[in-house]
């Protein structure tokens, strides 16, 4: 469903990202791990194609969108759920999903489908989004990338600046986007949380795949001490 190959990022005269190739198959999720300034961000926005120093292939379903601006990568399938749960803080939670609504000219995805999906939502469709709490946004934050139909959604430190008793619902609703089919990839610095829902992790060190593994064998202890120093 996704497929990266040869990625690189570079800032100015620095590279940051190096060769990073992945392979994420149909409704996988696929945890990008590593120590803060790994290199998980800057990775993710060299796949939906914010960084214009980005270089490298990247295809979906099939379809190569290398070289492409991140809207119309939006169109072809790619959806991005930024850090710290960023909305339109002056407008609704309604106004907010609406203004993603088809980018891909598919309707899979409706609000009263996401409304379904987070209940907790509708009730408060009519206020500004800046006024939801954290968990709320998030919420928000990833029902409006849903909005665009995608195939594959990527998610950028999504348990970032949530409380402890928040985080668990995380995993949940990832557990629940998996059942929905659509293909995730997730920079997470939570790797205890990511683990438990991933199929699979790729651990980065100084902008570098140093190791792919099954989820079940990166949740082992020694690996984790050995990769993340945990």
């Amino acid at each position: 469903m996704l497929k990266v190959e040869g990625l690189n990022v570079r800032y100015g005269k620095s590279h940051v990202v190096f060769d990073f190739s992945v392979d994420l198959r149909d409704g996988e999720l696929l945890a990008v791990l590593g120590r803060n300034g790994a290199g998980k961000t800057t990775t993710i926005r060299g796949i939906v194609g914010l960084l214009p120093g980005a270089s490298g292939k990247v295809s979906v379903g099939g379809r190569d969108m290398s070289g492409w601006p991140a809207h119309r990568r939006t169109r072809g399938g790619l959806a991005y759920v930024p850090s710290g749960a960023r909305c339109f803080q002056n407008l609704t939670v309604d106004e907010n999903l609406e203004i993603a609504a088809h980018a891909n000219g598919d309707h899979s995805w409706t609000k009263k489908r996401v409304w379904e999906l987070f209940p907790k939502l509708e009730p408060l469709k009519g206020n500004l989004a800046g006024g939801l709490s954290g968990g709320e946004r998030q919420m928000l934050a990833v029902g409006r990338a849903l909005m665009s139909n995608p195939r594959v959604l990527l998610l950028d430190e999504p348990t970032e600046g949530l409380a402890p008793v928040l985080v668990q619902s995380i995993g949940t609703l990832l557990k629940t986007l998996k059942s929905t089919g659509v293909s995730i990839l997730l920079a997470e610095q939570n790797h205890h949380m990511a683990l438990r829902v991933a199929d699979s992790a790729a651990f980065i060190e100084k902008g570098r795949i140093v190791e792919v593994l099954p989820a079940a064998k990166a949740r082992d202890s020694e690996v984790l001490h050995r990769i993340l120093g945990v």
